[in-house]
């Protein structure tokens, strides 16, 4: 590594070590751990591909971690896509923008619990130690509790400056200040945040560059993949990129398109252990309806209603394989902003149409009951949910409370939407299938209908261009 580029980064990060405190050099230790380090080294290019910044990276091998003696936590809670999706409707209905902001080294501010030690670094061994090693202070990139430390901190520094912590999404952190509200969303070292005030803009950002050192990322535009477009009249957001590195991928930027990702009555995933020719071409043809829905993605308008509803569905015995179900179930706020889906086979075999249908009404039921949850901390408090199911038999199920002999089986989990019916949390309606929205997901349709179900799902096909055009128009 002779670049003196490279050199000259390598000795930038570890004078940010020193100057953060993250370790001192002592003695050998008997009978302990000692783990060693590596170097990682990466060029920053701009969208032209040109190198604008060398950057080089001290990490431990953390896989030589013995849980127990180095480390007992490891896990940190990370933000759900549909809480981060939940955020941007908030933030169209709410009429705000939001932004993004990024942790500099964010894992070398954690102060570690255990005792740890490292090996001196390749290149950069101590002429007159060379037989020490560093104990750690602070966490490092690599080692196993390094983001749980990191999470334990962002979190107690936020609760210490008066924000609200979500019970049930631990990255969600809320402060309210005279009627007006900021939000903060963390997944590791990347934070999204909003707010209903522009004044509160100056508070976050004096508040973080008070503890850590921050990049402010301006309006956010790329968080987890998810491309977001805002404008005045709501934000859109899609994979546009991702689909594109897809199919160059596979080299089918060229292929024709299809209207439909999947052929009616054709099981692709279900074959995927073994596949096939005929398996290949079906996947392919996935890749073929991408060609032509590059920049089909989720329409959320702004200044529109707010309302928690649900759609509920299933197929019956759709796995030829197994006689096992798919149930689909879909959530919107204000009836049109989709927000949560979630298509997935049941685990055991039901005996009727009614009980797949129950089933996947509690499924949906527990997804319904996170989001209602959530929004309280965003100042909603929701009551009767209306959730659209289109059997009347699991809709008799659930209202009544006796155990008749075709439903005394159905597992005992599956009959808390009993009780939240009955207190009134939920209201289950009948709608015909027609109206089913949720029929998408559990098997593949005609095209037509299949079109039909995309439109009203509230996904939209937006170029370039065509937003380019409606921002300035709505601007």
């Amino acid at each position: 590594m002779a670049d003196s580029a490279w050199i000259e980064s390598m000795q930038e990060e570890l004078h940010l070590f020193d100057r953060l405190d993250v370790w001192e050099l002592v003695d050998r230790p008997l009978c302990k751990n000692v783990i060693n380090m590596k170097w990682l080294w990466k060029n920053k290019r701009n969208e032209e591909n040109t190198v604008i910044r060398s950057k080089s990276r001290l990490v431990a091998k953390g896989y030589a971690q013995k849980e127990g003696v180095d480390f007992e936590e490891s896990f940190a809670p990370v933000a759900r896509l549909e809480a981060v999706r939940l955020f941007i409707v908030y933030a169209a209905h709410k009429s705000f923008t939001v932004y993004e902001m990024n942790v500099k080294t964010a894992f070398l501010y954690d102060p570690l619990k255990e005792e740890v030690y490292v090996n001196e670094p390749d290149g950069f061994v101590d002429p007159y130690y060379p037989d020490k090693v560093y104990r750690l202070k602070k966490a490092l990139y690599g080692l196993k509790q390094a983001p749980r430390a990191w999470y334990d901190e962002l979190s107690n520094f936020l609760v210490s400056k008066g924000f609200s912590k979500c019970s049930i999404d631990p990255t969600l952190f809320i402060t309210k200040h005279k009627g007006d509200i900021l939000l903060v969303q963390i997944y590791v070292d990347d934070i999204i945040f909003g707010f209903t005030n522009p004044n509160l803009s100056k508070r976050i950002e004096k508040l973080m560059h008070s503890k850590f050192e921050m990049s402010m990322m301006g309006e956010l535009k790329f968080f987890l993949g998810i491309q977001i477009h805002q404008s005045p009249c709501g934000i859109f957001i899609n994979q546009a990129k991702y689909a594109q590195e897809i199919l160059i991928k596979h080299g089918m930027t060229s292929c024709d398109s299809v209207g439909t990702p999947m052929a009616t009555k054709h099981l692709d995933a279900d074959l995927s252990a073994k596949p096939t020719e005929k398996h290949l071409t079906a996947v392919k043809r996935i890749f073929r309806y991408l060609k032509d829905t590059l920049h089909m993605g989720l329409w959320y308008p702004k200044d529109t209603g707010f309302e928690l509803t649900a759609f509920s569905y299933s197929d019956h015995a759709g796995c030829l394989d197994s006689c096992k179900s798919t149930s689909g179930g879909i959530q919107f706020l204000g009836g049109d902003k989709l927000v949560s889906w979630s298509p997935k086979k049941q685990d055991y075999t039901s005996l009727s149409f009614a009980e797949v249908e129950y089933v996947s009404l509690s499924t949906c039921c527990a997804q319904v009951l996170w989001m209602r949850t959530q929004l309280t901390y965003y100042g909603f408090h929701f009551d009767k949910i209306p959730m659209y199911c289109d059997s009347n038999a699991a809709i008799a199920i659930s209202y009544n409370p006796v155990q008749h002999s075709r439903t005394k089986h159905i597992d005992v989990r599956y009959h808390f939407i009993k009780e939240k019916v009955q207190k009134g949390i939920v209201e289950l309606f009948f709608v015909e299938t027609e109206y089913q929205l949720a029929d998408l997901f559990p098997k593949a349709l005609p095209e037509e209908r299949f079109k039909y179900l995309v439109r009203r799902l509230g996904m939209r096909c937006l170029t370039p261009d065509e937003w380019e055009v409606l921002a300035n128009e709505s601007a």
